[in-house]
């Protein structure tokens, strides 16, 4: 498939339950110096659980512009049904999953949210935050996750209130992943899937280093993007059939998936003492 068809393809076997989004820095070569381009891309899990790429585009800068010009394009060619979409919490990006994806919640990728929380601890204290942050998503449902969650809180509140402020802050958002089934977590509380995906598009493009122009960038990122996007809907589901009807049904109803009711909560907490 030619890169340019593969771009701009009607989107067109949605809903398109799950979206990823994430940008990569690339080196170009333009008006005779070196500048840093974004590129960005975002995948989707389409109505019969496979995996697609939706969408590539090239910006100067990742900037609320560049992500909503690239979701309305997304939009433009059909994307819909989206109930979550994980990326990291870049303003711009942010703002333009809620303008141009009505309904739909956000997930802060959880890997992203431990380096912006690392930020704001002293070092001594990391291991510790860390490992009672780990110990929200060990949880083996909603309610043990809420529960887990305000444990955590409890304990950096009095040592640690800028620590306390962050996480209470961004709650909502780093728990979105509690609304849909247990046992897609996984695949949805961060972008970690895609970075199989990332370190190949690195691979490739360490290869040329410096690209002449967009062109070429798109060129080479779109053919990997195009290669990669032919595995996943070649290959098995990435998520099954019922678990994606119970997430839309979730989304339809408003209500907590049916494995994410209350439960005993875990005796785990050696963490919370330290």
């Amino acid at each position: 498939m030619q890169v340019e068809s593969f771009r701009t393809r009607p989107l067109d076997a949605g809903p398109y339950t799950f979206v990823a989004a994430d940008a990569l820095v690339l080196k170009v070569r333009e008006g005779g110096r070196v500048v840093p381009v974004h590129a960005l891309v975002a995948t989707g899990v389409n109505a019969d659980g496979h995996r697609e790429i939706l969408g590539l585009d090239v910006t100067s800068s990742e900037d609320g512009a560049g992500w909503l010009a690239f979701f309305r394009g997304l939009s433009a060619r059909g994307l819909s049904g989206v109930a979550l979409v994980t990326s990291d919490a870049h303003a711009g990006l942010v703002a333009a999953i809620g303008a141009t994806i009505p309904g739909a919640s956000w997930q802060r990728c959880r890997t992203h949210y431990a380096a912006n929380l690392m930020a704001t601890c002293p070092k001594a204290s990391w291991p510790w935050v860390k490992t009672l942050l780990h110990s929200v998503y060990d949880q083996p449902d909603a309610a043990s996750v809420a529960a887990q969650y305000d444990r955590v809180l409890d304990a950096v509140t009095e040592k640690l209130p800028e620590v306390a402020e962050h996480l209470d802050t961004a709650r909502a958002d780093v728990l979105a992943f509690t609304a849909f089934p247990k046992e897609i977590w996984r695949q949805i509380w961060s972008n970690n899937p895609q970075e199989r995906l990332n370190r190949e598009i690195r691979r490739r493009t360490d290869v040329v280093g410096i690209f002449p122009a967009r062109d070429a960038l798109i060129r080479l990122v779109g053919a990997v993007l195009a290669e990669q996007h032919d595995e996943w809907i070649e290959g098995r589901r990435y998520l099954g059939l019922d678990v994606l009807a119970r997430s839309r049904l979730t989304l339809v109803d408003g209500a907590a998936p049916p494995d994410t009711a209350a439960a005993g909560l875990p005796a785990a907490q050696q963490a919370l003492s330290a």
